[in-house]
């Protein structure tokens, strides 16, 4: 199997299994500076780990996929396992059960009364709406700041164009003979406890309440077939990593000319190496030299928008924030944006030759307590503190 060949993705990325997001968000920032084509032009070996480490971000960044895959490993993941991994939960609230009308009946059967059952009533053959159906995409940083359009397939439900959804080849079909067109059959069961009854699907009709005598082969008697669909999504401008749009009418078809569910989409949102995002606004590392930091310059900053120019004054020190204004993330459904954070931190020259080693000893031997007012501050303090003490 394919699957056989993969690598665990909590060590594609680096971190121990089980990892949270922020550890997984900074694993994975780590490698796609390392391995980014951007960064590695023509290198294909950078270009094949870059894949390996999106896919693995793209799991175990999801909630949902990432508690499939620690419980299922890439089986739990893989599209070929069952239309995109396991899925599990309730169809009616408790276990196997039929919901509370059979909970309810079933201790009511216990305990002498008290419970009643709506169940009876319902009608098997009324309009219901359409499933649901959950589908994701994955951007780029700026594709998530500027908007983007993107194309989402998906599967879902439709009625059988055959037999227009009856299930049947010829358009005919009786009340079911066992449950009498309720859809149900009750069953009851004496225990040293009393007798215990609760409802079922009737297994003659499969709760449909009427049977088939001609079944559509296209369909198998079911009345819906699964179909591909493509659709072309406008991801806003501003979305953020996690966030889900949802579109109307979109899901799966309804049963019994009921209306169509929506389609939800779960949008991901890779990390971008240079900026980084907190709510609104954008923060970026900018590394400046020693020179640049003690004479001031104008630095070349990169935004979401392009690159800008920022002067920076004289004796900037290393974990200066300066702000610019309006350059960060468009705040969904309004024109106002945030702003963009600069954290410059001084480089220090490291592998100097003798002779820049010599000429920065002269340069240190010319300079004061008063070019150096933060470690003057420092060591007045410490005086302060002995002489005190």
């Amino acid at each position: 199997m394919a699957n056989a060949n993969k690598r665990d993705y909590y060590e594609v990325l680096g971190v121990q299994k089980g990892a949270g997001d922020d550890e997984i968000k900074k694993g994975y920032r780590k490698l796609a500076k390392q391995y980014h084509p951007d960064l590695n032009p023509g290198d294909k070996t950078a270009e094949e780990k870059m894949k390996e480490v999106n896919e693995a971000y793209e799991v175990l960044s999801n909630p949902d996929k990432k508690s499939r895959y620690d419980q299922f490993g890439h089986a739990g993941v893989d599209p070929s396992y069952g239309g995109g991994g396991f899925s599990g939960g309730f169809s009616g609230g408790f276990g196997g059960m039929g919901g509370f009308d059979d909970i309810s009946e079933i201790f009511g059967n216990i305990f002498g009364g008290g419970f009643t059952s709506s169940s009876r009533s319902r009608n098997p053959n009324a309009p219901r709406r359409g499933a649901d159906i959950s589908a994701q995409t994955e951007i780029d940083f700026l594709d998530a700041v500027n908007g983007k359009s993107v194309q989402i397939k998906y599967n879902r439900a439709e009625p059988c164009p055959d037999c227009n959804g009856s299930g049947s080849s010829d358009g005919n079909s009786q009340t079911c003979p066992d449950c009498k067109g309720t859809g149900t059959v009750k069953v009851t069961q004496r225990t040293p406890f009393g007798v215990i009854s609760s409802e079922s699907a009737c297994p003659k009709c499969g709760g449909k309440g009427k049977i088939i005598a001609s079944p559509c082969r296209k369909c198998n008697g079911s009345g819906r077939v699964t179909v591909p669909k493509t659709l072309n999504v406008d991801i806003p401008a501003g979305i953020d990593n996690g966030q889900t749009i949802q579109i109307a009418g979109k899901g799966a078809a309804g049963v019994n000319n009921g209306p169509y569910g929506d389609l939800h989409i779960r949008v991901s949102v890779r990390p971008d190496p240079i900026f980084e995002r907190d709510g609104f606004d954008i923060h970026t590392e900018m590394p400046i030299t020693y020179s640049q930091a003690v004479l001031g310059d104008e630095l070349t900053v990169p935004t979401v928008d392009g690159n800008v120019k920022y002067k920076i004054p004289e004796g900037t020190q290393s974990g200066t924030i300066f702000r610019l204004r309006s350059k960060g993330i468009k705040r969904l459904n309004r024109s106002d944006r945030g702003d963009h954070y600069v954290h410059v931190i001084v480089e220090i020259p490291a592998g100097l030759n003798t002779k820049q080693k010599e000429a920065l000893s002269a340069f240190e031997s010319t300079l004061t307590d008063q070019n150096y007012k933060q470690r003057t501050s420092f060591y007045d303090k410490i005086k302060r503190f002995f002489k005190g003490n």
